[in-house]
């Protein structure tokens, strides 16, 4: 089949990966002149498979008011007039409930265990390499609150069986031993210890060029203006250059999908939630981490690059926006100094990208109500994570195979 896919961030290169394995003539259109340079540029560089968790929880409704008042709060709300925002809004605080919360958690890591398993397999048969890390993730406690907060993941985790030690102070320093310069600071933490780093950029580069091994085409720099559907059907796209015909079309926009569906009449539940990161050069590694420490306190990962460290995070909901706030850059500045105390963060490059994310914290893959328009997106934070299995599910739905993992809840029905 001819097969086109719209966007070539993390999402969209690993999708078209896996369709040319399976056969299919893939073309892939991306207004940018080249793979992952929106929100797959600089993220917090983290491959979470077991620190994997909706942002709608029990108690978020509270904690948000109060985050709202912080000097370095981990979440910024800029209301304006727009229903799209304020509809994903109460969509999501009605999944801050504890039932709510287990069943899409556990959704998200049936996802991201395949995810883990998917890329293990993607990594052997490309030999690719990234800045990748295989030391876990550490989720870091400075509060016995926090500490106390975490039992809830803690039951999801072994209720799916993904690996998890619930560590003291001491054993936090064991894990990361940077940490000793400021272990008074430190409660606990949580290790999941299949978690992965790397660079997400140098990952899809390489990825996108294993794709063209196999034959896939990339249209750099080409505006989509929308797509073609006839008789209930979707028959391809038209780009500002010209109208290209296909059998199947995978929307992997992340978050200006909903923007291409709208015309359609889809109204796709996602909605931009921005971060910001840093990328400091280390200057004295024995004061840098050894993987990633996820500082619970500010929602910030900091995260062990080669010779980088990838500072990310926060969650600023204020739509399609890009600048780069300076109040911003002081809260990332203030996690990572305060942690790892000796870096020269005059020397780092400041960055925001856009997140998709559905109110329940699962992107959305599969079908749409249109024959032969599929979905693969609204990964939030975790696009990386999901982004290999995610790719061999919908490749295997484009395909007319069964998914290797119960896919039914993934998709855009879930919604109805």
């Amino acid at each position: 089949m001819k097969v086109i896919v719209l966007g070539a961030g993390i999402i969209g290169v690993t999708t078209a990966y896996q369709l040319a394995k399976a056969g299919h003539e893939v073309t892939v259109i991306d207004r940018q002149p080249g793979p992952a340079l929106e929100t797959s540029f600089a993220n917090a560089g983290e491959v979470s498979f077991g620190y994997c968790s909706p942002w709608a929880a029990p108690g978020i409704p509270m904690k948000a008011v109060k985050w709202l008042f912080m000097q370095h709060a981990p979440l910024i709300l800029r209301p304006k007039v727009d229903a799209a925002m304020l509809s994903w809004l109460v969509r999501m605080l009605a999944n801050c409930t504890a039932e709510r919360y287990a069943i899409n958690k556990s959704r998200m890591l049936r996802l991201a265990d395949y995810s883990r398993l998917s890329l293990a397999a993607l990594r052997a048969e490309t030999g690719i390499t990234y800045d990748e890390r295989m030391q876990g993730t550490l989720q870091l406690f400075r509060t016995q609150a926090q500490l106390d907060a975490s039992a809830k993941d803690v039951k999801a985790l072994a209720a799916d069986g993904i690996p998890y030690e619930v560590l003291d102070r001491d054993g936090c320093m064991r894990v990361e031993p940077a940490l000793s310069h400021v272990r008074e600071k430190i409660v606990g933490g949580l290790l999941t210890p299949n978690d992965e780093t790397g660079d997400c950029f140098k990952f899809t580069n390489a990825l996108a060029a294993k794709a063209e091994e196999l034959g896939v085409r990339f249209f750099w720099g080409t505006e989509i203006k929308g797509l073609g559907v006839e008789g209930g059907r979707v028959r391809g796209v038209v780009t500002r250059r010209d109208n290209l015909s296909a059998d199947a079309v995978v929307v992997a926009l992340g978050s200006y999908s909903p923007l291409m569906l709208k015309p359609l009449g889809i109204r796709l539940p996602v909605y931009p939630v921005k971060g910001y990161s840093l990328t400091i050069p280390i200057t004295d590694a024995a004061r840098a981490p050894e993987s990633t420490v996820m500082d619970e306190t500010y929602k910030i990962a900091i995260t062990r690059l080669g010779d980088r460290i990838r500072v990310g995070g926060m969650a600023e909901i204020s739509g399609y926006t890009n600048d780069l706030g300076p109040a911003r850059r002081r809260t990332l500045e203030h996690s990572v100094m305060d942690l790892f105390p000796g870096g020269d963060v005059s020397q780092a490059s400041f960055w925001s990208g856009l997140r998709p994310m559905t109110p329940d914290g699962t992107p959305v893959i599969g079908p749409t109500t249109i024959a032969g328009l599929f979905l693969n997106t609204g990964h939030g934070t975790l696009g990386w994570t999901m982004s290999s299995g995610s790719a061999r599910v919908i490749a295997d739905l484009v395909s007319g195979r069964q998914p290797e993992i119960d896919a039914t809840d993934l998709a855009m029905a879930r919604y109805a």
